[in-house]
C-alpha cells in the first residue's frame, strides 16, 4: 500500500501539534503547582537519599513533582491539614522511582488519602481448615488496584532521618511500588513489562532472589530488605524498591542480581 507525501506532512504536523499542547498544558501546570523552594529545599534536606542524583536529575524531579501535584488529588482524613511540605514531601518520593520512566506510570490511579497517624483496619482471614478469623491490622501505607492511595504522615515523617543501619524503610516509595506491581492489573512482585521475554527474564532472576531473600530470614540474618517481604512476591518488590533508592549501596552489596534487575526496570543506578 503507497502511502502519499501529503499524508506523511499531516501525520507530522499533527504530532507537532500535540507535542505543542501537551507542552503548553504542562507549562500551566507548572505555574499552577510550582514548589516554592524553600519547600524543596527542605524536602531534599528531610529525605538524605535525594542527594545521590546529580543536579539535572533534581530538576527533573521537581519538574514531575510539580505535575505530580496537579493531576493527583490529596484529601486529609479527620481534619488532617495538607501543608505543602507534607504534600511535596510526598510528590516527590513518589516521583523518584519514575522519574527516568515518565509520570504515565501512574496513570491508572488519581487519589491520594493522608492520615495523620497510622491506621487501624479490620480483617478477615480464613485457615486452612476454613475458619474465618477476624484481626485488626496496622497500617502505615496502602495500595488498592486502581486507587487511592493511602498514606500515614507520622510514619513518612519519621522515616525521613532513618539510620543505615538497618532494613530500608520508606512507606511512600513501598506503595507506589505497590501502584507500579499493580499496572498489569495483577500485584505479583512483576511490573508491567514489554513482552514475554522480559517477562522470563525477570522471573529468572525474581524467584531465586526471593527464595534467596526468605531463606536468609528464616536463618535470622540480617538483610538489607525488610523482612516482612517474605509476606509474599508483591512485598518483596515493594520492599526492594525502597531498599534499591534508599539504602542502594547495601543492597547491590547483599544481592546484586536483585539490584540490577530494579536498575534495569527503574533505569536508575542509585549506588553509582
Amino acid at each position: 500500500m503507497k502511502v502519499s507525501f501529503d499524508s506523511i506532512c499531516l501525520h507530522e504536523m499533527f504530532t507537532k501539534l500535540r507535542q505543542a499542547l501537551r507542552q503548553r498544558r504542562e507549562e500551566h501546570a507548572l505555574q499552577r503547582r510550582q514548589i516554592p523552594d524553600a519547600v524543596w529545599d527542605l524536602t531534599l534536606r528531610r529525605f538524605q537519599f535525594f542527594q545521590r542524583l546529580d543536579d539535572v536529575e533534581l530538576n527533573n524531579l521537581r519538574r514531575m513533582s510539580s505535575l505530580f501535584l496537579d493531576i493527583k488529588e490529596f484529601h486529609g482524613v479527620n481534619g488532617f491539614e495538607l501543608r505543602n511540605d507534607i504534600v511535596v514531601a510526598v510528590a516527590a518520593q513518589a516521583c523518584l522511582p519514575i522519574l527516568k520512566l515518565g509520570l504515565s506510570h501512574y496513570d491508572n490511579f488519581v487519589g491520594i488519602v493522608m492520615h495523620a497517624d497510622s491506621v487501624v483496619a479490620p480483617r478477615e482471614r480464613p485457615d486452612d481448615v476454613g475458619v474465618v478469623h477476624a484481626y485488626d491490622e496496622i497500617l502505615a501505607g496502602e495500595a488498592v488496584n486502581g486507587g487511592p492511595v493511602m498514606l500515614s504522615w507520622n510514619d513518612i515523617y519519621s522515616s525521613a532521618g532513618q539510620a543505615c543501619d538497618g532494613p530500608a524503610y520508606n512507606v511512600v516509595i513501598h506503595e507506589f511500588a505497590h501502584v507500579l506491581d499493580m499496572r498489569d492489573g495483577l500485584a505479583d512482585g512483576m511490573p508491567l513489562l514489554p513482552d514475554s521475554n522480559a517477562q522470563r527474564a525477570w522471573h529468572d532472576v525474581f524467584e531465586p532472589e526471593f527464595e534467596k531473600f526468605c531463606r536468609w530470614v528464616d536463618q535470622g540474618l540480617d538483610t538489607a530488605i525488610d523482612p516482612y517481604g517474605c509476606e509474599g512476591p508483591e512485598e518483596f518488590f515493594a520492599v526492594a524498591t525502597e531498599a534499591f533508592f534508599v539504602t542502594p549501596e547495601k543492597l547491590k552489596s547483599q544481592q546484586p542480581d536483585m539490584y540490577r534487575l530494579l536498575a534495569s526496570y527503574y533505569l536508575q543506578d542509585p549506588a553509582e
